[in-house]
């Protein structure tokens, strides 16, 4: 299996900046797309931006231009670079990751435990 441990979260004033880590660890034979999602209480759970493998990465239009998403495959880690941050980004952050755990088995989807984001105005 596939696990995905996320980092820096935390309290940061509006007009900042914040990086978010996801380490992926365990039986890993290739990770394709990682993305950070976010959740707030009552909303469903939103894309802020993923990255493939071959580094193409995508944004929610809400964070375009202030969040840089990135990624080191040879260490299996992704991060979330936030600029600029405003109250409306406050949200639990979570690490998501395709990955197949082994050559034979099929891609699963997995997910971090979360990471608190709290933007003060």
């Amino acid at each position: 299996q596939v696990q995905l441990v996320e980092s820096g979260g935390g309290l940061v004033q509006a007009g900042g900046s914040l990086r978010l880590s996801c380490a992926a660890s365990g039986s890993i034979f290739r990770i394709n797309t990682m993305a950070w999602y976010r959740q707030t209480p009552g909303k469903q759970r939103e894309l802020v931006a993923a990255i493939t493998n071959g580094g193409t990465a995508t944004y929610a239009e809400s964070v375009k231009g202030r969040f840089t998403i990135s990624r080191d495959n040879a260490k299996n880690m992704v991060y979330l670079q936030m600029n600029s941050p405003t109250p409306e980004d406050t949200a639990v952050y979570y690490c998501n990751a395709e990955a197949q755990p082994g050559r034979w088995v099929p891609v699963y989807i997995y997910w971090g435990q979360g990471t608190q984001v709290t933007v003060s105005s």
